[in-house]
Protein backbone atom coordinates (compact mmCIF):
# COMPACT_ATOMS: atom_id res chain seq x y z
CA UNK A 1 0.00 0.00 0.00
CA UNK A 2 3.20 2.55 0.37
CA UNK A 3 3.66 1.42 -3.47
CA UNK A 4 4.51 5.28 -5.20
CA UNK A 5 5.41 3.94 -8.42
CA UNK A 6 4.82 6.58 -11.60
CA UNK A 7 3.76 8.88 -8.90
CA UNK A 8 5.57 12.54 -8.29
CA UNK A 9 6.06 14.12 -4.83
CA UNK A 10 7.32 17.51 -4.40
CA UNK A 11 9.06 18.25 -0.99
CA UNK A 12 9.92 21.71 0.09
CA UNK A 13 12.71 22.80 2.33
CA UNK A 14 14.74 19.48 0.85
CA UNK A 15 18.35 20.13 1.38
CA UNK A 16 18.26 18.51 5.42
CA UNK A 17 17.00 17.69 7.91
CA UNK A 18 12.41 16.27 8.07
CA UNK A 19 12.81 17.27 4.55
CA UNK A 20 15.83 15.57 3.14
CA UNK A 21 14.53 12.67 4.72
CA UNK A 22 11.36 12.59 4.13
CA UNK A 23 12.80 12.97 0.11
CA UNK A 24 14.69 9.78 0.96
CA UNK A 25 11.74 7.71 2.64
CA UNK A 26 9.46 8.96 -0.90
CA UNK A 27 12.07 8.03 -3.46
CA UNK A 28 12.57 4.88 -1.70
CA UNK A 29 8.76 3.66 -2.35
CA UNK A 30 9.25 4.51 -5.90
CA UNK A 31 8.20 8.14 -6.31
CA UNK A 32 10.16 10.87 -8.72
CA UNK A 33 11.23 13.42 -6.03
CA UNK A 34 11.09 17.34 -6.54
CA UNK A 35 13.79 18.90 -4.40
CA UNK A 36 13.25 22.44 -3.68
CA UNK A 37 15.48 24.47 -1.12
CA UNK A 38 17.47 27.32 -0.67
CA UNK A 39 21.14 25.56 -0.61
CA UNK A 40 21.38 24.12 -4.00
CA UNK A 41 24.86 22.22 -2.91
CA UNK A 42 22.78 20.39 -0.25
CA UNK A 43 19.65 19.60 -3.03
CA UNK A 44 22.77 17.86 -4.70
CA UNK A 45 23.99 16.03 -2.33
CA UNK A 46 20.76 14.82 -1.52
CA UNK A 47 19.78 14.09 -4.74
CA UNK A 48 22.93 12.22 -5.67
CA UNK A 49 21.33 9.34 -3.39
CA UNK A 50 18.07 9.15 -4.79
CA UNK A 51 16.96 6.71 -7.47
CA UNK A 52 14.14 8.05 -9.26
CA UNK A 53 15.42 10.72 -11.69
CA UNK A 54 14.99 13.38 -8.84
CA UNK A 55 14.67 17.27 -10.04
CA UNK A 56 16.06 19.78 -7.85
CA UNK A 57 14.51 23.62 -8.03
CA UNK A 58 16.01 25.80 -6.01
CA UNK A 59 13.94 28.48 -4.39
CA UNK A 60 13.17 31.00 -1.65
CA UNK A 61 9.76 31.53 -0.42
CA UNK A 62 10.16 34.69 1.66
CA UNK A 63 9.20 36.81 -1.31
CA UNK A 64 5.67 37.62 -2.45
CA UNK A 65 4.88 35.81 -5.24
CA UNK A 66 7.24 32.74 -4.28
CA UNK A 67 4.70 30.25 -3.80
CA UNK A 68 3.04 31.11 -7.49
CA UNK A 69 6.50 30.98 -8.89
CA UNK A 70 7.76 27.95 -7.70
CA UNK A 71 4.30 26.10 -8.94
CA UNK A 72 5.40 27.22 -12.31
CA UNK A 73 8.72 26.48 -12.25
CA UNK A 74 8.06 22.43 -10.79
CA UNK A 75 5.11 22.46 -13.68
CA UNK A 76 7.21 22.98 -16.09
CA UNK A 77 9.81 19.93 -15.20
CA UNK A 78 7.40 17.72 -14.74
CA UNK A 79 3.93 16.86 -16.10
CA UNK A 80 1.76 17.18 -12.73
CA UNK A 81 2.25 16.61 -9.15
CA UNK A 82 0.58 13.48 -6.95
CA UNK A 83 2.12 14.39 -3.24
CA UNK A 84 3.06 17.55 -2.04
CA UNK A 85 5.34 17.83 1.07
CA UNK A 86 5.12 21.55 2.91
CA UNK A 87 8.08 21.44 4.83
CA UNK A 88 10.00 24.44 4.68
CA UNK A 89 9.61 26.91 7.55
CA UNK A 90 11.81 29.31 10.16
CA UNK A 91 11.72 29.13 13.22
CA UNK A 92 11.43 32.15 15.38
CA UNK A 93 12.53 32.61 19.55
CA UNK A 94 11.36 35.91 20.60
CA UNK A 95 9.68 36.61 23.78
CA UNK A 96 6.28 38.99 22.63
CA UNK A 97 7.66 41.99 23.84
CA UNK A 98 10.89 41.76 21.71
CA UNK A 99 9.13 40.53 18.28
CA UNK A 100 9.03 43.22 15.63
CA UNK A 101 6.75 43.46 12.83
CA UNK A 102 9.15 42.97 10.10
CA UNK A 103 10.42 38.87 12.28
CA UNK A 104 6.22 38.62 12.24
CA UNK A 105 6.18 39.25 8.33
CA UNK A 106 9.11 36.79 7.90
CA UNK A 107 8.00 33.78 10.12
CA UNK A 108 4.33 34.30 7.81
CA UNK A 109 5.25 35.02 4.84
CA UNK A 110 7.53 31.20 4.69
CA UNK A 111 5.48 29.56 7.24
CA UNK A 112 2.27 30.24 6.09
CA UNK A 113 1.39 32.62 3.09
CA UNK A 114 3.91 30.34 0.88
CA UNK A 115 2.65 26.95 2.01
CA UNK A 116 -1.39 27.66 1.24
CA UNK A 117 0.10 29.74 -2.46
CA UNK A 118 2.29 27.07 -3.55
CA UNK A 119 -0.29 24.26 -2.87
CA UNK A 120 -3.69 26.33 -4.27
CA UNK A 121 -0.75 26.54 -7.74
CA UNK A 122 -0.47 22.97 -7.51
CA UNK A 123 -3.87 21.49 -6.82
CA UNK A 124 -5.03 21.78 -10.39
CA UNK A 125 -2.29 19.31 -11.20
CA UNK A 126 -3.72 17.42 -8.45
CA UNK A 127 -7.19 17.30 -9.39
CA UNK A 128 -6.08 16.78 -13.29
CA UNK A 129 -4.19 13.69 -12.30
CA UNK A 130 -7.37 12.15 -10.42
CA UNK A 131 -6.29 13.49 -6.41
CA UNK A 132 -3.38 13.60 -4.33
CA UNK A 133 -1.87 14.50 -0.79
CA UNK A 134 -0.92 17.37 0.69
CA UNK A 135 1.47 16.67 3.79
CA UNK A 136 2.00 19.88 5.68
CA UNK A 137 4.68 19.69 8.47
CA UNK A 138 3.50 21.65 11.56
CA UNK A 139 5.03 21.38 15.07
CA UNK A 140 4.03 20.39 18.61
CA UNK A 141 4.28 24.16 19.24
CA UNK A 142 0.54 24.70 17.59
CA UNK A 143 -0.45 22.51 20.37
CA UNK A 144 1.25 22.98 22.92
CA UNK A 145 1.66 26.36 23.70
CA UNK A 146 5.52 27.15 24.54
CA UNK A 147 7.36 29.86 26.05
CA UNK A 148 8.86 32.78 23.68
CA UNK A 149 7.36 31.04 20.94
CA UNK A 150 4.67 32.84 20.09
CA UNK A 151 4.67 34.00 16.46
CA UNK A 152 6.10 30.76 15.19
CA UNK A 153 3.05 28.65 17.47
CA UNK A 154 1.06 31.31 15.83
CA UNK A 155 1.99 30.25 12.23
CA UNK A 156 1.93 26.38 12.92
CA UNK A 157 -1.69 26.99 14.40
CA UNK A 158 -2.44 28.60 11.26
CA UNK A 159 -1.15 25.77 9.51
CA UNK A 160 -3.34 23.09 11.15
CA UNK A 161 -6.31 25.13 10.21
CA UNK A 162 -5.56 25.58 6.83
CA UNK A 163 -4.94 21.56 6.72
CA UNK A 164 -8.69 21.47 7.75
CA UNK A 165 -10.07 24.21 5.74
CA UNK A 166 -8.46 23.00 2.88
CA UNK A 167 -9.60 19.28 3.33
CA UNK A 168 -12.69 20.23 3.35
CA UNK A 169 -12.54 22.31 -0.02
CA UNK A 170 -10.57 19.68 -1.87
CA UNK A 171 -12.01 15.91 -0.57
CA UNK A 172 -14.44 16.28 -3.07
CA UNK A 173 -11.37 16.16 -5.53
CA UNK A 174 -9.52 12.92 -3.97
CA UNK A 175 -7.09 15.62 -2.81
CA UNK A 176 -6.21 14.67 0.98
CA UNK A 177 -4.76 17.58 3.21
CA UNK A 178 -3.27 16.03 6.87
CA UNK A 179 -0.65 17.34 8.54
CA UNK A 180 1.76 16.15 10.94
CA UNK A 181 3.41 18.19 13.82
CA UNK A 182 6.60 17.16 15.22
CA UNK A 183 7.94 17.29 18.51
CA UNK A 184 11.69 17.56 19.63
CA UNK A 185 13.83 16.57 16.68
CA UNK A 186 17.39 16.47 16.71
CA UNK A 187 17.68 18.44 13.25
CA UNK A 188 20.01 21.31 12.57
CA UNK A 189 17.82 23.59 14.32
CA UNK A 190 18.92 22.09 17.65
CA UNK A 191 22.80 21.11 16.80
CA UNK A 192 24.21 23.87 18.41
CA UNK A 193 21.88 23.91 21.24
CA UNK A 194 22.81 20.33 21.47
CA UNK A 195 26.44 20.62 21.84
CA UNK A 196 27.00 23.70 24.08
CA UNK A 197 24.24 23.53 26.55
CA UNK A 198 25.24 21.18 29.12
CA UNK A 199 22.37 18.98 30.10
CA UNK A 200 20.09 20.15 27.47
CA UNK A 201 19.90 16.44 25.63
CA UNK A 202 18.81 14.95 29.29
CA UNK A 203 16.12 17.80 30.54
CA UNK A 204 14.24 17.48 27.33
CA UNK A 205 14.44 13.90 27.06
CA UNK A 206 13.15 13.88 30.40
CA UNK A 207 9.77 15.64 29.06
CA UNK A 208 9.40 13.16 26.60
CA UNK A 209 7.19 9.59 27.37
CA UNK A 210 9.76 7.99 24.68
CA UNK A 211 12.37 9.35 26.59
CA UNK A 212 14.34 10.06 23.75
CA UNK A 213 14.54 13.33 21.19
CA UNK A 214 13.04 12.12 17.62
CA UNK A 215 14.50 12.12 14.30
CA UNK A 216 13.97 12.99 10.33
CA UNK A 217 12.91 9.22 9.55
CA UNK A 218 10.80 9.21 12.55
CA UNK A 219 9.13 12.07 10.41
CA UNK A 220 9.49 10.79 7.45
CA UNK A 221 7.73 7.42 8.21
CA UNK A 222 4.57 9.21 9.21
CA UNK A 223 4.72 11.30 5.62
CA UNK A 224 5.43 8.47 3.49
CA UNK A 225 2.16 6.75 5.08
CA UNK A 226 0.41 10.10 4.05
CA UNK A 227 1.58 10.32 0.55
CA UNK A 228 0.50 6.52 0.36
CA UNK A 229 -2.73 4.62 -0.34
CA UNK A 230 -2.08 3.10 3.77
CA UNK A 231 -3.95 6.61 4.93
CA UNK A 232 -6.54 6.62 1.88
CA UNK A 233 -9.37 7.30 3.77
CA UNK A 234 -7.50 9.97 6.51
CA UNK A 235 -7.71 13.39 5.78
CA UNK A 236 -7.95 16.94 7.93
CA UNK A 237 -6.04 15.53 10.52
CA UNK A 238 -3.25 16.61 12.34
CA UNK A 239 -0.89 13.87 13.75
CA UNK A 240 1.58 14.47 16.36
CA UNK A 241 4.51 13.13 16.48
CA UNK A 242 6.28 13.83 19.46
CA UNK A 243 7.24 10.48 21.61
CA UNK A 244 4.57 11.64 23.82
CA UNK A 245 5.58 14.94 24.65
CA UNK A 246 2.72 17.32 24.07
CA UNK A 247 -0.05 14.98 25.39
CA UNK A 248 1.30 12.14 28.08
CA UNK A 249 2.62 13.07 31.27
CA UNK A 250 6.32 12.31 31.68
CA UNK A 251 9.32 13.33 33.98
CA UNK A 252 12.68 12.74 34.40
CA UNK A 253 12.25 10.17 37.05
CA UNK A 254 9.33 8.02 38.08
CA UNK A 255 7.12 10.14 40.49
CA UNK A 256 6.53 8.04 43.64
CA UNK A 257 3.43 9.13 45.43
CA UNK A 258 2.29 8.28 48.97
CA UNK A 259 -0.27 5.92 47.62
CA UNK A 260 2.50 4.14 45.50
CA UNK A 261 4.17 3.41 48.74
CA UNK A 262 3.87 -0.14 49.65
Amino acid sequence: MNDLQGKVAVVTGASRGIGEASARALDSIGAQVVLTGRTVEDLERVAEELSNSPVIIPADLAQAGAGTELADRILNEVEGVDVLVNNAGIPMRRLPEKLTEAEIDLVFAINVRSLLTLSIALADSMKARGGGSIINVSSVASVRGPGARVAYAGTKGAVDAMTRALASDWGPDGIRVNSIAPGLIATAIWEESRNTIPGLIEEMEGQIALKRWGFGDDIADVVAFFASDASKYVTGETLVVDGGLARVSASASPQVLPELIE
